[in-house]
């Protein structure tokens, strides 16, 4: 869900250039500079997707921490499952050139390409019928706000009758 330093696409870590400068963060932190709570970044760490040091208490994470966390939010934007992105983090660590990774996500992204294919065809036919409607309905509504017009008016022997 990134790339490594071959321009491949990679659930990695990003590199030590593309990493903040910042060596470690605490919650609240991480929260403000990726746009998420505290809570949400807790459920990360109930569900095992994160593992932050403690140190005195208070939790503090690693630019690993915070790039893992990068990839996380960036899977569930574009739809996959908690299960998916924790599979696919895990991933990062079977192989030194991270092909299983790459098959993996590969397989995973063309999966919900169809998913969202096939949402945005359903969609697209929900958009025409109600635009049908829609134009039917304000046909109507402009016949009869016509036919009330000519009623008031005197004009009602000269109307069609529907």
């Amino acid at each position: 869900m990134g790339t490594n330093e071959h321009g491949d696409l990679t659930t990695a870590p990003p590199n030590e250039a593309e990493r903040s400068h910042q060596a470690v963060y605490s919650i609240g932190d991480l929260a403000a500079e990726l746009g998420v709570s505290s809570r949400a970044i807790r459920f990360y760490e109930d569900q095992g997707m994160l593992s932050p040091r403690r140190v005195g208490g208070n939790r503090v994470y690693t630019p690993s921490d915070f790039a893992r966390l990068k990839l996380i939010l960036r899977g569930k934007r574009l739809g996959f499952s908690l299960s998916d992105i924790r599979e696919l983090l895990d991933l990062y660590y079977v192989d030194h050139d991270h092909l299983e990774q790459m098959h993996q996500t590969l397989a995973k992204s063309r999966a919900r390409i169809t998913e969202l294919e096939l949402q945005l065809s359903e969609l697209q036919t929900t958009l025409h019928e109600l635009r049908e409607l829609e134009s039917l309905l304000v046909n109507t509504i402009n016949q009869r706000t016509a036919a009330a017009a000519k009623r008031r008016t005197g004009n009602a022997e000269e109307l069609p009758t529907s």
